[in-house]
């Protein structure tokens, strides 16, 4: 049997709910489904909010061919399997669900079939386009913001279901779903096959699994990634590894604990191990290029090196002294002798006076605005 998200999906506007600034009557999506209009966009909002179902009801109106893919596990290949299909003489659409986790060589690959127009794409994503997606596709496609549903949407999709649920229960269900419509029904789905009827108590036995407590959005999540930076600032590899494989096998983005690794090799280890940045992006850069499952190797090569670094927040603790002083006194004056000079006029007023164009030419005059003469944010190396 189809799950309950797909059975209760709706085929036309008239029936979908929420995005009203995307698809209430005059807004671009309504527009483009009512003339027909054919171009690429990519799909931006939170788990369950309703990209897969736009899409349908965009290619559906088009009379397209629909294909749907997934870029967890789809490659070149299925896209080449799409490209060389027999043509019924209708525009090929295809939805690409989790566009973000394909990687730069799989978008290069992608590119030409869109720019040409042999595919119409629908990019779907959680993440920040911005980041994900490389600028040649992201400029052939247009990005349209999904909001996370309401409690009054997801009351009205429960409404749907046909299933008879207590208040409480429905109360318990929307509030653990935050937003995510197809989370919502599958829990609702899996505790009506389970226990027959939907309480309160089967709705909460049903959520038993580590991929539901590991909701991007949830505690799970932000508590694991402090554990996994904690592990590593002090210094236990053990543990910083064990973090990573419950995130890895909890189905994390890796990009998204690459970034954890890059802002990690400054914040903690900075001045004392350079290299420690030097490594943190080529982790970042390979796990950008392979994708799972082969970069959790990447990753975990990267934790252990991370994690054995020697550890300096001086430029950290240095930098966020100076950005206070700036939000306590403002832009201070800078002083004369250190301003540009293209201009004799500047000059005679002391603009640059001084200064000399040498190799460890050091002012006697100082560098700080006056008020902050005495200030020092970054401790002196020891050979100083």
């Amino acid at each position: 049997m189809e799950p309950l998200a797909a059975r209760i999906r709706p085929t036309s506007l008239k029936d979908y709910i929420g995005q009203e600034h995307l698809v209430g009557k005059g807004k671009p999506l309504f527009e483009a489904i009512l003339k027909k209009h054919i171009f690429s966009f990519i799909l931006w909002g939170p788990p369950g909010s309703g990209k897969t179902t736009l899409a349908r009801i965009y290619a559906e109106a088009l009379g397209a061919e629909f294909f749907e893919l997934s870029a967890v596990s789809a490659g070149k290949d299925d896209i080449r399997q799409i490209i060389e299909a027999g043509s019924l003489g209708r525009p090929k659409v295809l939805f690409l669900d989790e566009i973000h986790r394909f990687n730069k060589a799989q978008q290069d690959f992608l590119l030409p079939y869109v720019e040409k127009g042999t595919l119409t794409l629908i990019g779907a994503t959680t993440e920040n386009p911005s980041f994900e997606v490389i600028p040649a596709l992201l400029s052939r496609a247009r990005v349209f913001v999904l909001q996370e549903l309401t409690e009054k949407d997801m009351r009205t999709i429960l409404k749907r279901t046909k299933y008879e649920v207590p208040k409480e229960a429905s109360e318990w269900l929307i509030g653990l779903a935050q937003g995510d419509a197809r989370q919502m029904l599958t829990v609702l789905d899996n505790a009506k096959e389970l226990y027959g009827s939907i309480t309160l108590s089967a709705l909460k036995d049903t959520v038993q699994s580590k991929h539901l407590r590991y909701d991007k959005k949830g505690e799970e999540h932000y508590n694991t990634i402090s554990a996994y930076i904690k592990s590593m600032r002090a210094g236990e590899a053990d543990a910083a590894l064990y973090y990573l494989a419950r995130m890895v096998d909890a189905g994390e983005d890796p990009k998204f604990i690459a970034r954890r690794m890059v802002i990690f090799a400054s914040e903690d280890i900075g001045l004392a191990q350079p290299t420690a940045l030097v490594v943190a992006n080529e982790v970042f850069k390979a796990v950008e290029l392979i994708g799972y499952p082969e970069c959790q190797i990447n990753l975990a090569h990267g934790t252990a090196y991370l994690t054995r670094s020697k550890k300096d927040r001086s430029a950290y603790d240095a930098y966020f002294a100076a950005l206070a002083d700036v939000k306590k006194h403002g832009h201070l004056p800078i002083p004369l002798h250190l301003r540009n000079a293209p201009t004799k006029l500047m000059k005679g007023l002391g603009y640059g006076e001084g200064q000399k164009w040498e190799a460890g030419f050091n002012h006697e005059k100082g560098y700080l605005p006056d008020k902050l003469k005495k200030q020092s944010y970054l401790p002196k190396r020891q050979e100083e």
